[in-house]
């Protein structure tokens, strides 16, 4: 008889050598693997909280460090407890301790959502050593878990899973007896379209596999009764790309994150925004997070384009990429696409200018042919002892004496005097710092 479990549940590994990604956190001598090794509950253990995205293996790993490690092992949804339930698990687990020796784990799922009160409820337990606590949630702890909590328990930030991981993953669900137990075929273009539709949440890699394989045998079964002398069980049903293009109802978009199409979009996307048309930026936007494109590569590329193609004909362009890239490692996605297209639509409709970024390029030019010389003796430092007997800083003039704030004076060193790197243009508030810069350049040679 089949399971009605959810194929993600099932497929939960059992100890942490079976779980995919999060390397880093599970090397050994690591927390969390000492706090699953048996021979190890007796010696003090510490208080984790587990911060990242859904789907990267949080429960999974707390269930694993349950069954591993001999403590005792009590679950509680911020979504459902209270700061009763809180005390009576804390009082449950000091009785265990004092009078069967025994540790008690205390997973504590989404813990961004209890209030401040009910979080109180958890210090006695945490910082007596009455429980373990590994907490989880997908919001950044900083904002959303007290601060003796927090100073109690170690943070530990798990990753967004690889291809690699994902794919792993998937195919143990398929041959595994506790998943689809070899039942189906999954070919080549499917096993690459549920990993690419999951952007590292095994969960819902395994979601729509699972959706996928009930298509794939309903079609075999409609086929089976269309000829009915066809033999049944000649060969296991496929799951194509098709079942899982049905199973996620959503087109499936050609995309490698790490291919063609991955720079092909991202610099379409760039040119869109750099051609002032935001209906194509915003298209390129949407490719990119429906392919799975990880929104922090797309928000960093807005802070580029708002230095390199907008400058200071807008410098507000580069405080709303910047922005726009906090809120999303603040919020995750979904709701993270809208800053992205927030500040992408802001981006494009702008004026644009790349003379800041050309003024660079070419000092860097000429720093790299030699063209650089000594710095003015009367602009080097004159702090330090025996400065002012070789005359650093003699004649410095201070701008601030001066009416105007400008002084006639030489800054660049002998062997570039007179150049100019940065030349504004007259698009937006660069037009502004064009007509005064002409002013300042005036004042400088006096």
């Amino acid at each position: 008889m089949r399971s009605h479990t959810p194929l993600a549940v099932r497929m939960r590994p059992g100890s942490l050598s079976e779980v995919a990604g999060q390397g880093h956190l599970l090397r050994k001598g690591s927390p969390l693997v000492t706090l699953a090794d048996p021979e190890a509950t007796g010696t003090t253990a510490t208080s984790v909280i587990l911060w990242g995205p859904p789907g990267t293996g949080k429960t999974t790993l707390a269930q694993a460090i349950a069954r591993s490690s001999g403590r005792r092992f009590v679950e509680l949804s911020a979504v459902t407890a209270g700061v009763k339930d809180v005390r009576e698990v804390m009082q449950d687990s000091l009785t265990q301790r004092d009078l069967y020796g025994q540790s008690t784990i205390l997973f504590l799922d989404e813990i961004h959502r209890f209030t401040k009160a009910q979080q109180d409820a958890l210090l006695p337990g945490v910082e007596n050593g009455w429980v373990v606590l590994i907490a989880a949630t997908t919001e950044n702890p900083s904002f959303s878990v007290i601060s003796p909590l927090l100073s109690r328990s170690l943070l530990l930030t798990l990753r967004p899973l690889t291809d690699a991981d994902l794919g792993l993953l998937v195919d143990r669900a398929v041959d595994d007896p506790r998943g689809l137990a070899g039942r189906l075929v999954l070919d080549t273009d499917a096993r690459e379209a549920l990993v690419r539709l999951a952007s590292g949440d095994a969960r819902r890699a395994l979601t729509a596999l699972e959706a996928a394989a009930s298509l794939a045998e309903r079609d075999a079964v409609d086929g089976d009764d269309a000829d009915e002398e066809e033999d049944a069980d000649a060969t296991a049903p496929t799951i194509t790309v098709d079942h899982v293009s049905q199973a996620v109802d959503r087109a499936l978009l050609r995309y490698d994150r790490q291919g063609d199409e991955h720079y092909d979009v991202i610099s379409a996307f760039i040119k869109s925004i750099r051609g002032s048309d935001v209906d194509a930026a915003i298209h390129y936007l949407a490719r990119m997070i429906e392919a799975g494109e990880d929104p922090r590569f797309i928000a960093r590329r807005l802070i580029i384009s708002a230095s390199e193609d907008i400058g200071l004909a807008d410098p507000q362009a580069l405080v709303i990429a910047v922005a726009a890239a906090d809120a999303v490692q603040l919020i995750g996605m979904p709701e993270g696409r809208i800053p992205l297209a927030e500040a992408t639509a802001y981006l494009a409709t702008t004026a644009k200018s790349n003379a800041a970024y050309l003024a660079v390029d070419a000092a860097i030019a000429d720093v790299r042919a030699g063209g650089f010389g000594r710095v003015p003796v009367h602009l080097r430092d004159a702090h330090y002892p025996g400065a002012k007997r070789l005359g650093h800083g003699k004649g410095y003039r201070y701008p601030h004496d001066s009416d105007v704030g400008v002084v006639a004076q030489q800054y660049l060193p002998d062997e570039l005097r007179g150049k100019q790197y940065y030349r504004p243009t007259n698009h937006g508030q660069e037009r502004d710092v064009q007509a005064r810069l002409e002013k300042i350049r005036k004042l400088l040679e006096g």
